[in-house]
């Protein structure tokens, strides 16, 4: 039994439309199928699925990036790595069931894999705590990172999280410092790191893993440092002001690609990824074996300067480029001259008025 969004409800109404029309038994027994309505009903379907998910507004792509039948990170992982070997446990706790890592192939090129997983049933989500990492899920993923960075192999991170777990067993055992330190490893990589954001992107659970060389995110997933409902009672005191907080926090894809937060986005199909599950897993291999491939030819330095500038130049004019001066191995921000003359002459307005003003008085004076 298919699940429907709320805004879905004209969709459901001609998909069960279209399964009564396929089926050969009627009210009178077995009855011919009628397949040019069938066809018309489907061109229906279409056309309202494209109608709906182009003027989707940010909190209904908080549901879909929420949607019980999208594709989840061991779906991926299946579908796209080949020989994949897991591995398990932090060397200090235990396992963390919510996050999946191991070592694979893909283009015959070896990875590490790391994948937030929420899974697929309520036995299966209980089982992986919904997704949400406690410290010994990010202890696992800073061991395996060092073990990929030291062999000089790739790490490739499936977000999907609606954040990391808030529990007092979590907290007692260091949370706030693995989420720390796991984003100390991920900046700290000499080798290329590529996050694909395929659901949620929830608060530090996700920012953990995904301080990468790349930040994907496919066109109906979701990144913010608290999901809307939490922002709204923050703000508002009022759960159910979830739409405005949405709007406010810019928390789609097309949002952060636009303020540089991201780096690309991947285009779903028609009415969200959990619509066609095996045409999104091959557009996610292929956009990870061309990002992989753009960091072929750089040295060690330069993958880890990549990362570095990547993320100063969030909010920045112009970001930071590596400096020329050869005893200064740092990074040096350039600035956008055009728009510190704007400023200038923006703060010095008036005076800059004035001696417009006193100089025409004084062209007039000399004519007349």
């Amino acid at each position: 039994m298919k699940n429907y969004l709320e805004f879905e409800k004209e969709i459901k109404d001609l998909e069960t439309e279209i399964d009564s029309l396929k089926s050969p038994f009627g009210s009178e027994g077995i009855s011919e199928v009628n397949t040019q309505k069938i066809k018309n009903t489907q061109d229906q379907i279409n056309e309202k699925l494209k109608l709906t998910y182009e003027n989707l507004n940010s909190w209904q792509k908080t549901l879909v990036a929420r949607h019980e039948e999208r594709p989840r990170a061991n779906y991926y992982i299946n579908k796209i790595f080949d020989s994949f070997t897991a591995l398990s446990g932090d060397r200090y706790y235990g396992d963390d069931k919510s996050v999946t890592t191991g070592f694979g192939l893909i283009d015959k090129k070896s990875v590490l894999i790391i994948g937030q997983e929420k899974g697929e049933d309520l036995e299966s989500r209980i089982d992986r705590n919904f997704g949400m990492m406690r410290p010994e899920g990010y202890r696992k993923c800073i061991r395996l990172m060092k073990l990929a960075d030291r062999f000089q192999i790739p790490v490739i991170t499936l977000i999907d999280t609606p954040g990391a777990y808030p529990g007092i067993g979590a907290e007692q055992r260091g949370q706030a410092s693995a989420i720390a330190n796991s984003i100390e490893c991920s900046m700290s990589l000499s080798v290329p790191n590529i996050s694909i954001i395929i659901g949620e992107g929830g608060s530090g659970g996700a920012i953990a893993l995904a301080s990468s060389n790349k930040v994907i995110m496919l066109e109906n997933s979701i990144y913010s440092v608290i999901s809307p409902e939490g922002c709204a009672s923050i703000l508002w005191r009022d759960p159910n002001k979830s739409l405005q907080a949405a709007e406010a926090m810019k928390l789609t894809a097309q949002d952060l690609l636009e303020l540089g937060v991201i780096d690309e986005i991947i285009k779903e199909p028609l009415g969200g990824a959990h619509r066609d599950s095996d045409s999104i897993a091959l557009d996610v291999k292929q956009a990870i074996v061309k990002n992989l491939r753009f960091f072929e030819n750089m040295s060690k330095e330069e993958i880890y300067d990549h990362r570095k500038a990547k993320f100063l130049q969030i909010g920045r004019d112009k970001g930071f480029n590596k400096s020329t001066n050869l005893h200064d191995k740092g990074l040096l921000y350039k600035p956008d001259y055009l728009l510190r003359f704007k400023r200038h002459i923006s703060s010095n307005s008036y005076i800059y008025l004035g001696i417009a003003i006193v100089t025409l008085a004084a062209i007039v004076t000399l004519i007349y």
